[in-house]
């Protein structure tokens, strides 16, 4: 304390006898007249302190369960295991999405045709050996890109993974190697894939990565219009069920349900739940509604991940809110100069965040000095750290802040010969 007073005792004698000295040179008016303004004082304005959030949505205490409202966004919510575990029929999602990488299929194409081989036929008698999903095929049978991601997804047809991954890559073991590279570039690295079914207990994953599998999924137009359809029928006049359809009652749409005795029951589904707030809540929603994307893995039976659905989709529909989190024209901070005049910093746009009621959010405003400025003039930015994600807005200017003119100037020595000092610095 002692030498921060030191300091400014120090400081007031250099501004007095610079003072003198300047007027002892003659130089106070071209000094005073042209030099700096002092900088305004800017009070940052008071912002929402909202707490943890007093609504949740609930969900499972058992397993490993996330929910994400968009793919480039935090987890929206979770419970259970956060660690990776096994996925079972789910790692299909991440074969489908690892082989439209290469072989992209635009909506409402069928795409080029795959003639079933040996290998092919191979695979489907030892599947059926195991026990395990299959689709049925013919060798020398020609089906279509789409048809066979029909086979995949919604029969969860094993044979019809690995035919996919040696179509679309080489080999089962180059697919595995594309698909380490395509998790690795989506940060997906709570994902770890051993062969293209998820029949292998080492196939694992993490609920929040398999959240935004499901987001990255429904991204996807060929899978989705997949999803959407109740059953079809594919070469051989063979009927595929949708599978993955599930609690469409509840708002949910699947695009992967399954079983295995290493990783429980799992789904992996699209939400669509109502808002109250904000009609816009979400892009490519129906008005007063939003998604959530989620995985529920390792549940222990069929009726507690219906019980688990239930709750969720009755939670979601009363707490999630598309929340305004700045507004424009909010004032953030306020510029006062010593001669007077005030002006404000306020934010150029109004932004919106899907979130749970009472989000915590946490603003931090980055303010610029300035001395004048002219109406709509960028003077920073906020930053408000949200659940969903960082939101930033610049600030603005709402009036000018003009120079206090020539005898202003003259008959305030000391801040302007003050600015000036400083200005030397």
């Amino acid at each position: 304390m002692a030498g921060s007073v030191g300091r400014k005792a120090v400081r007031a004698v250099v501004i007095v006898v610079g003072v003198f000295v300047i007027l002892g040179l003659g130089l106070y008016g071209p000094a005073t007249l042209v030099g700096p303004l002092p900088t305004a004082t800017a009070s940052v304005s008071e912002t929402p302190a909202q707490s943890a959030a007093a609504a949740a949505p609930t969900m499972p205490s058992t397993g490993a369960s996330a929910i994400v409202a968009d793919v480039a966004t935090p987890v929206f919510a979770s419970g259970g295991l956060t660690e990776a575990v096994p996925m079972g029929g789910v790692a299909k999602i991440i074969t489908a999405l690892v082989v439209l990488d290469a072989k992209p299929l635009a909506a409402g194409a069928q795409g080029p045709t795959i003639t079933i081989s040996k290998a092919d036929v191979d695979g489907l008698q030892k599947y059926q050996a195991e026990s395990a999903r299959t689709v049925g095929v013919t060798q020398g049978e020609t089906w279509t890109q789409r048809q066979m991601l029909q086979a995949m997804l919604l029969g969860s047809s094993n044979n019809h993974a690995d035919t996919l991954a040696r179509w679309a890559y080489g080999s089962v073991d180059d697919f595995l190697a594309a698909a380490d590279a395509w998790l690795a570039a989506r940060d997906l690295t709570g994902i770890t894939l051993v062969d293209a079914t998820g029949l292998d207990e080492n196939d694992m994953g993490t609920a929040s990565d398999l959240a935004r599998v499901s987001a990255l999924a429904f991204s996807e137009p060929s899978i989705a219009e997949t999803m959407a359809e109740d059953d079809v029928t594919v070469p051989g006049n063979r009927r595929v069920d949708n599978l993955a359809a599930y609690q469409a009652e509840l708002g949910y749409t699947g695009v992967s349900r399954s079983y295995t005795d290493q990783a429980g029951v799992c789904y992996l589904f699209a939400l669509e739940v109502p808002v109250s707030a904000d009609p816009a809540a979400a892009s490519g929603t129906e008005p007063g509604t939003a998604v959530l994307y989620g995985a529920f893995i390792r549940e222990p039976d069929w009726d507690t991940l219906d019980a688990d659905l239930a709750a969720l989709a009755a939670s979601a529909a009363g707490t999630v809110t598309q929340t305004p989190v700045v507004t424009e024209g909010q004032t953030f901070v306020t510029y006062t100069t010593p001669w007077g005049d005030t002006a404000n910093g306020v934010a150029l746009a109004t932004e919106s965040r899907l979130l749970w009621v009472t989000s915590p959010l946490t603003y931090t405003i980055d303010a610029e000095p300035l001395a004048t400025g002219a109406k709509g003039q960028h003077v920073g930015s906020v930053t408000v750290t949200t659940p969903d994600g960082d939101v930033n807005v610049l600030l603005e200017l709402d009036s000018r802040i003009g120079d206090p003119g020539p005898l202003w100037r003259l008959m305030n020595p000391v801040p302007v010969i003050t600015a000036f000092i400083d200005s030397r610095k």
